[in-house]
């Protein structure tokens, strides 16, 4: 499965902030039983959830930044490393935390990173996953092959205007279908 090629996705599944908040107590709770103790995030939309589970878990956060973009455009066919894993990682049970788990290839790359770095034991954990993602997060509490609409791409500012995500448009598109109506709230 190649990233971002939207015409796979099966319709779509919009993410309210309270679904939102429901699937991060989920990975909270399952991080829990696994003894975390320290959190990795994905920067960017990452750091959503990897944020709150921290936060849920009284623990440290490390953001990472792995990405194929550059200005929100995709430009790069699998993800490059902009910002590392933290040395203070090492020796202790980490979650290393995503929105989704789409081809599953960066949150591979962190995870092996953070092992690297000396981590005792990583546990890979989103928020939703695909079918094909590969691999698969240890943790995962919504597993759909759907275009999953964020709340926080609900509209993005574009020349002064807000305006919905141009990229979830035309995936939408890719697909032969409109986003939900009322999608975009006000």
């Amino acid at each position: 499965m190649k990233s971002y090629d939207y015409a796979y996705r099966d319709g779509f599944i919009p993410i309210t902030w309270d679904r939102f908040a429901e699937l991060c107590r989920a990975l909270a709770e399952g991080l829990a039983e696994q003894g975390v103790r320290a959190v990795v995030g994905i920067a960017r939309p990452g750091l959503f959830p990897a944020t709150q589970v921290a936060l849920h878990l009284r623990t440290e956060l490390y953001p990472v930044r792995v990405t194929r973009r550059v200005a929100d455009v995709v430009t790069h066919a699998h993800p490059v490393w902009k910002v590392p894993v933290s040395p203070e990682v090492a020796g202790k049970i980490v979650a290393v935390v995503d929105e989704i788990a789409d081809t599953g290839e960066s949150l591979a790359l962190v995870a092996e990173a953070v092992r690297a770095a000396g981590a005792a034991r990583v546990i890979t954990a989103t928020l939703a996953s695909h079918t094909w993602a590969a691999p698969r997060p240890d943790l995962c509490p919504l597993v759909s092959d759907a275009l999953v609409l964020w709340p926080w791409d609900q509209r993005v500012l574009i020349g002064g205007a807000w305006t919905a995500h141009p990229e979830l448009v035309g995936a939408a598109a890719a697909q032969g279908i409109a986003l939900p109506p009322g999608w975009m709230v006000v």
